[in-house]
């Protein structure tokens, strides 16, 4: 799998509260482009629709610090998924049948590695960012 480069960096912060804002400041004009649900639009599965709502339900299940380190990547997240062609690798969810799991890997304009995972539902087609996590 080849990482792709975001021309974007990480959010900067030390602690939840900091780096929350700045997300919302990513996330909000994506927000108020559409009435119904957030979606951004992906390169690498011919400009589908890739819905953001999942993601923070996610993020809001893990603990604070891993919510901080979480959410730094998010404005890169948001780069790598509409403009990356790179191939991710893709697997059926052991957990449910129904869903395949695709993971990008990127690197964020200071060379960091990071990862994010996105949700097919095989039935529907939708997609949905899932997480994104550093590549400790």
């Amino acid at each position: 799998m080849v990482p792709y480069q975001t021309k974007t960096d990480k959010l900067a912060g030390s602690n939840f509260q900091e780096v929350y804002k700045k997300a919302l400041s990513v996330y909000k004009p994506i927000k108020q482009r559409t009435k119904r649900q957030t979606y951004i639009r992906s390169v690498y599965f011919k400009k589908e629709k890739i819905f953001l709502n999942i993601f923070w339900n996610h993020l809001f299940d893990k603990s604070w610090g891993e919510r901080t380190k979480r959410l730094q990547y998010f404005a890169c997240a948001i780069d790598l998924i509409k403009n990356s062609r790179n191939q991710p690798t893709s697997k059926e969810n052991p957990n449910k049948s129904g869903e395949i799991l695709h993971r990008f890997a990127g690197l964020t304009k200071q060379k960091e590695l990071f990862f994010v995972q996105i949700k097919e539902n095989k039935k529907s087609g939708n997609k949905y960012l899932m997480s994104v996590f550093p590549g400790d």
